[in-house]
């Protein structure tokens, strides 16, 4: 599936929708076990907030932040589908759910490896000491 260059994306209900460059197609395609992600399920793939743009429905998306408040999750507000988040471990990046991709069926691409987000660095206890 060649997804490189400008794709577009939307939430269920189409209320929320989004611009993504993918220079060189997907890059880091992750599930995380956090918490939250596990709860989700989503596959994603990372990208500069550059290459991350809402074209429509800003206002219907919703933010949720937990633990340490850095990554910021949103979702639609009508639907309640997830579309991206800023990331907690490199905040100048957007991992966006690729089922939201214009395109893109997630069970299509494969073994997804995942990513240990349940025993993040942020949340270890050694380094909350030396802060």
């Amino acid at each position: 599936m060649d997804v490189r260059g400008l794709n577009q994306g939307a939430c269920h209900c189409g209320s929320v929708r989004f611009e993504i460059e993918l220079t060189n197609g997907f890059e880091d395609l992750n599930r995380c076990n956090c918490s939250m992600c596990s709860r989700r399920g989503a596959v994603v793939t990372s990208v500069p907030l550059s290459a991350f743009k809402v074209v429509q429905g800003e206002e219907n998306l919703s933010l949720y932040q937990f633990g340490t408040k850095t990554a910021e999750h949103y979702f639609c507000s009508i639907c309640g589908i997830y579309t991206h988040h800023r990331r907690r471990s490199n905040p100048n990046q957007f991992s966006v759910n690729v089922a939201c991709i214009k395109g893109v069926d997630p069970f299509e691409l494969g073994t997804i490896p995942t990513i240990d987000g349940m025993n993040h660095s942020c949340d270890r206890s050694d380094r909350k000491s030396r802060l």
